[in-house]
């Protein structure tokens, strides 16, 4: 089946591009696979222009600034934070199923940049989604996100890539 399915957009913000080639193709070899079943958008945010400048503080702000250009009011913002809920990769399929019984149009999920989130962004969000206690790069984050949101749709349809 199609992805026009699903009324629902999936979104990904992220802080600037990613470098490394063999990662870059991992992220696009799972978000090729993902865009069968659901409509999904990577969408990269530049980095702040003379970071090394200006404070943790400024550069927060400065990208909180860009994530929120982005979003309409309508758009369910989640944040992608050490702090928010975990879960296994069957609890965030059930999450991903809830959030399309919901009507929601555009789900958007944000990946911060390296020192998280301004105030105004964590404002405004809808949720919180912890992919687990350690701390990995910006860069791998992007891949694991979309491997699980992968994951989470196969196992909403039964598919055999996770083993319960």
């Amino acid at each position: 089946m199609k992805s026009e399915i699903f009324a629902m957009k999936i979104t990904l913000f992220a802080i600037g591009k990613t470098d490394d080639t063999q990662l870059q193709q991992l992220i696009e070899n799972y978000t090729k696979r993902l865009g069968f079943y659901v409509p999904f958008e990577m969408v990269i945010i530049p980095d702040i222009k003379n970071a090394k400048n200006i404070s943790e503080a400024q550069q927060k702000e400065a990208e909180g600034k860009e994530i929120l250009k982005r979003t309409a009011n309508s758009d369910v913002l989640i944040l992608l934070d050490e702090k928010g809920k975990s879960y296994t990769s069957e609890g965030f399929s059930s999450f991903l199923q809830k959030k399309m019984n919901s009507g929601i149009k555009n789900l958007i999920f944000v990946i911060g940049g390296p020192y998280g989130f301004s105030n105004s962004v964590y404002d405004r969000a809808n949720g919180k989604v912890a992919l687990s206690y350690m701390t990995f790069s910006h860069q791998m984050v992007r891949l694991f996100f979309i491997e699980q949101l992968y994951r989470g749709f196969t196992i909403l349809r039964n598919e055999p890539y996770h083993h319960r």
